[in-house]
């Protein structure tokens, strides 16, 4: 699993002109899942996404979480983060899952 982590004090995501999801202070997260990852990959990854220290706290420092903010999470499906372009000029998504593999577990309950 590979995943870019964006605090943000809010973010949408919108597809042909229609917002599909949006959050107020949060994560916006781009994740790509393995056609090797488990179930205990993507727990322990989501476990560690919500207990980062990344949220200011009132005296300024990156001492908060997720969960002490009471922050949103908004995940997007980026298969593209697997991208191989070691040999050629076509990027190989060879290690990326398939939807049916994916989707799933994209779409399971953090």
């Amino acid at each position: 699993m590979r995943a870019v982590i964006q605090r943000v004090s809010k973010a949408s995501v919108e597809i042909n002109g229609n917002i599909y999801g949006q959050i107020d202070k949060g994560l916006l997260i781009l994740l790509g899942i393995e056609d090797l990852d488990s179930d205990v990959d993507i727990e322990w990854l989501s476990n560690k996404i919500v207990s980062l220290r990344i949220f200011n706290d009132a005296e300024g420092k990156m001492n908060l979480s997720l969960k002490d903010i009471q922050g949103e999470i908004l995940l997007i499906s980026q298969f593209t983060l697997h991208a191989s372009i070691a040999k050629g000029q076509r990027p190989s998504f060879i290690k990326a899952a398939k939807p049916p593999t994916s989707k799933p577990e994209y779409l399971a309950p953090i």
